[in-house]
């Protein structure tokens, strides 16, 4: 006796092809999501903590520069192909306690001697060795820079000189002494939040003014 084969598009049929169509999304959607998964891991996560990284503004020693609260946007790839600059904002790992960040600008370089008299902050280096004046632009018409020192303070060859922009409210450099490199975390290039305060920040030209 002979069977009949299954008619085509028979009930028994329809429902091995829709099982089959199942499986087959559900291993199409489980290898998108492992596309997704290794495309964070590779592209995403690297620059996240190699290349750029967030942080929150906490206490007023940069006003009016950047207050408390806003959200900054830290490039650290910079340093790495690069050294910082005279007047960068930079986050970097408190030298006295490496758990703790802080945020302050560059104004000693390495190599070089600091002096801060009578309110202005004076530089010594090989291009100038009777020293200039710092013309800092940014910094609030009138404000006083105190010394803690009458002695100029003289920089290693990986070591640098930075203050808060809010000098009067600044434990920086003054109290504390240099950072180190290996310490600097890098710098800050955008202010992200508020919205309506969104900033790219550029490093900015000193002019030489003598002593």
């Amino acid at each position: 006796m002979e069977t009949n084969p299954t008619p085509p598009n028979s009930p028994e049929e329809s429902a091995k092809t829709k099982k089959t169509d199942r499986d087959q999304n559900g291993w199409l959607f489980i290898w998108d999501l492992v596309k997704v998964v290794v495309i964070a891991l590779v592209i995403i996560i690297p620059i996240r903590y190699y290349v750029i990284q967030p942080f929150i503004v906490s206490g007023s020693s940069m006003e009016p520069t950047f207050e408390n609260g806003q959200y900054l946007i830290v490039n650290e790839l910079d340093y790495h192909i690069s050294n910082p600059q005279r007047g960068d904002v930079i986050v970097f790992k408190y030298p006295k306690n490496t758990s703790e960040y802080f945020i302050k600008r560059v104004i000693g370089l390495p190599g070089e001697k600091v002096l801060i008299q009578n309110g202005k902050v004076i530089i010594y280096n090989t291009a100038n060795p009777n020293g200039f004046t710092l013309n800092e632009t940014y910094l609030p018409a009138g404000l006083y820079t105190e010394a803690t020192t009458d002695q100029p303070i003289t920089l290693g060859p990986d070591e640098y000189f930075v203050l808060g922009d809010n000098r009067p409210a600044s434990s920086d450099s003054r109290f504390w002494g240099d950072v180190p490199s290996n310490d600097i975390v890098g710098k800050v290039v955008l202010r992200a939040y508020p919205f309506s305060q969104f900033t790219r920040f550029i490093t900015p030209q000193y002019q030489t003014q003598s002593k």
